[in-house]
């Protein structure tokens, strides 16, 4: 069977910014899709211990009042997310995130800053991680396509339904299943194993990052573009 028929442990997170070495997690979900087994659904919401900015609140409707009020400990709550997704790794279910780069990054500092284990280290390191990402994926077999990238842009190509944009769940829905359809209408990507994905996913994020670079260096533009994928290791310089 295919690994698009297989389950899915769906992640999205909503946060207080695009920076994930200063920005903090507000929300996170975590959908358990597929197999031909019912959804599982889980959902957080965090006070970050810091203000909330209003470009923020305004993507995602978090307010620091409201995550002050009812938001949960950051650190239980990371402990939380990074032990259920460790789970579904070690278990052979690959976290599905749209631009996992950024989630699982912000989950790694945040598991760093609350002295939670990291994913990483739960799951026997890089080796050990099992990630599907539709936003590299949809970049590196479609590569010449005009127009956005964005979740709701690549749901739109692809005829995927999009409840709500930046809602946690719905978001982690919508990038299972852009993954789904990828598999479907794919041959080459569907015929691969999950393992063999996960490496190849590697070597094309950093691809793709050397030519957008490279891209704005013809622009007149001297941006470094990072290309470490799913998680940007501590201390790199990282644009986009």
């Amino acid at each position: 069977m295919s690994w698009h028929m297989g389950r899915l442990a769906a992640f999205d997170v909503e946060t207080t910014g695009t920076d994930p070495e200063s920005d903090r997690i507000v929300a996170a979900a975590i959908s358990l899709v597929g197999a031909e087994l019912p959804g599982e659904h889980h959902a957080w919401l965090v006070d970050p211990g810091i203000e909330i900015p209003a470009g923020a609140a305004a993507v995602h409707g978090i307010t620091t009042e409201r995550a002050r009020a009812e938001g949960r400990d950051p650190g239980e709550a990371v402990e939380e997310i990074t032990s259920l997704l460790a789970e579904q790794v070690l278990g052979g279910v690959p976290v599905v995130a749209f631009n996992a780069r950024f989630d699982l990054t912000i989950l790694d500092r945040e598991a760093g800053r609350h002295g939670v284990a990291s994913l990483l280290d739960r799951v026997g390191g890089p080796q050990g991680m099992l990630v599907v990402d539709p936003f590299v994926l949809d970049r590196q077999f479609d590569r010449f396509r005009k127009g956005k990238r964005t979740l709701q842009a690549v749901c739109r190509h692809y005829r995927v339904p999009f409840d709500e944009a930046h809602v946690a769940n719905a978001d982690a829905i919508a990038a299972a299943r852009v993954a789904y359809r990828l598999g479907v209408v794919v041959p080459d990507l569907r015929e691969l194993d999950l393992r063999d994905l996960y490496g190849k996913q590697i070597s094309w994020a950093a691809k793709q990052a050397a030519l957008l670079e490279e891209y704005f260096r013809g622009q007149g533009r001297n941006e470094q573009v990072e290309g470490a994928w799913p998680i940007v290791p501590v201390g790199a310089v990282s644009v986009a």
